[in-house]
């Protein structure tokens, strides 16, 4: 742990933290996606990008990533088998010169992703939404009763 100057503990690790922001793209014809200068200070040049609990897909630095995979691989087989499909549709995506990730067909259609979407920050990794679907999301979920109920939750 480390402190600044303020008093703020900033956590030193190398992993990537602190992903925010909601941006607004489209997926050009060949199903690639322009990836926000803002998110890929923070990601890198290589993703891995896979499926979500959430009818969208994560994507994760490659160092996150390789922290996942170590974590899995720590696990039992049994446990091991359950995350297996995360790791099975999950594909290595590299920028291309003008900043964009080829999205795979298979995982475009998991998320439902075609022309509209959302590229959304997740502290430690990145969501790409069907624009429709944040939207509808975003509307449930962001209202001041809801985000109380989930700070208190969790303990806030």
């Amino acid at each position: 742990m480390l402190g600044d100057e303020n008093g703020i503990v900033q956590r030193i690790t190398g992993e990537t933290i602190g992903l925010t922001g909601e941006f607004q793209h489209n997926l050009d014809a060949k199903g690639r996606l322009f990836i926000p200068a803002k998110l890929k200070e923070s990601l890198g040049s290589v993703y891995f990008v896979t499926v979500s609990m959430d009818k969208c897909l994560s994507v994760y630095s490659s160092d996150s990533w390789e922290r996942l995979s170590e974590r899995v691989s720590a696990m039992s087989y049994t446990q091991q088998r359950k995350v297996s499909p995360v790791f099975a549709v999950a594909s290595r995506c590299e920028l291309d010169a003008q900043g964009r990730i080829l999205l795979p067909q298979n995982l475009r259609d998991f998320a439902g992703l075609t022309k509209s979407v959302t590229v959304i920050g997740a502290n430690n990794h990145a969501e790409i939404w069907d624009t429709d679907t944040w939207n509808a999301k975003k509307s449930e979920e962001m209202t001041p009763e809801h985000i109380a109920e989930i700070f208190e939750e969790l303990g806030f």
